[in-house]
């Protein structure tokens, strides 16, 4: 397993961006503008540090973050996803976003924390039982 990216949502790029990059030393080492999502998203990383990264997620129509929304989640690349899923659903976890597309899946900590995974490298061929597997809760 190897860490990727935390995410927090934010509410002003330029206030945002002002306090992780100016305030912190943070440097934009990526960036995505999806406009069918209607969302954008910065990655910054400490200087010299690519693989610490935090992702700045900016929601283009304005939302109020309660109950600690604003922090999105944990990200984690896997070798296998269907593997690490299918490890942690015989744990016990509930699969809140099954890895349908073979490249993500969302579970959730015993403390309610989002955690993303990404196959690492290409998505793996769709199969089942993930590719029928509807969502549960929230991630």
């Amino acid at each position: 397993m190897k860490y990727l990216h935390t995410m927090v949502r934010v509410t002003d790029v330029d206030a945002s961006l002002k306090f992780y990059s100016e305030g912190l030393g943070l440097e934009e080492v990526g960036r995505t503008e999806n406009e069918k999502g209607r969302y954008t998203l910065i990655f910054l990383a400490p200087p010299g540090q690519p693989d610490a990264q935090v992702e700045l997620t900016y929601n283009w129509d304005p939302e109020v973050y309660t109950g600690g929304r604003n922090f999105g989640h944990l990200a984690y690349e896997v070798a296998d996803i269907y593997a690490t899923c299918k490890h942690l659903q015989d744990m016990g976890v509930t699969i809140n976003r099954p890895p349908r597309d073979g490249r993500m899946a969302f579970v959730r900590s015993p403390d309610n924390v989002s955690i993303e995974l990404l196959q690492a490298g290409p998505a793996l061929a769709p199969a089942e039982p993930w590719l029928s597997m509807p969502n549960t809760g929230v991630w």
